[in-house]
């Protein structure tokens, strides 16, 4: 009979074991256990995700703020930096505009002493005194030497022990046996340079 059993069965029909009502509550219980499985797992999913969330909300606002304060920081220190620039600059300004002022009181006082503006009037003009004869020093082509002259950069200065001292006696020499021709008149008008009209 088992065997007519077992070979009556057609197949497609469930086993034996999978029909009847205990078999749909097991499976209603087994897919109720399973979605609360689901369930479990998609809550506890949310919550990792809310924490993670809430975390990185957290990162961003103290990077948010961390950043704030750096560029304020750097402004001001920028600020402060620019106006202790500032003040050295004033600071040296101011040095050197008193430094001008103490040449220019000592100038001031120069100028009060009657043979310091009688030296520059003679430098300057060319004006002599009463009684006195002016002469003007002429380089050897017979032009007059520049008063106002300044004094050259030593290191282009040739070197004095370069020639020998009888070298310069013959040259003086020469100069002397053939002085120049060619002398100008002095001027019956004598003007200031133009460096010290324009001053």
């Amino acid at each position: 009979m088992a065997d007519d059993r077992r070979t009556s069965r057609k197949p497609g029909r469930p086993v034996s074991g999978r029909s009847g009502p205990r078999y749909a509550e097991r499976l209603k219980a087994e897919r109720k256990k399973a979605a609360r499985e689901r369930e479990a797992a998609l809550v506890r999913a949310r919550a990792e995700h809310q924490h993670k969330a809430r975390l990185t909300s957290r990162a961003a606002i103290l990077v948010l703020v961390l950043a704030v304060l750096a560029v304020s920081y750097a402004s001001s220190l920028r600020a402060y930096l620019q106006q202790r620039g500032n003040i050295t600059a004033l600071q040296a300004q101011i040095a050197e505009r008193e430094a001008k002022i103490d040449d220019l009181k000592d100038e001031k006082r120069r100028w009060e002493d009657p043979a310091y503006v009688a030296q520059q009037a003679r430098a300057r003009f060319g004006y002599v005194a009463q009684g006195e004869t002016p002469f003007v020093v002429v380089d050897e082509f017979g032009n007059p030497l520049d008063t106002a002259a300044e004094l050259g950069d030593p290191a282009e200065v040739a070197d004095p022990d370069e020639r020998t001292w009888y070298e310069d006696a013959w040259d003086s020499m020469k100069i002397a046996g053939d002085p120049p021709t060619k002398v100008r008149a002095p001027k019956n008008d004598i003007q200031a340079p133009q460096e010290d009209l324009s001053e």
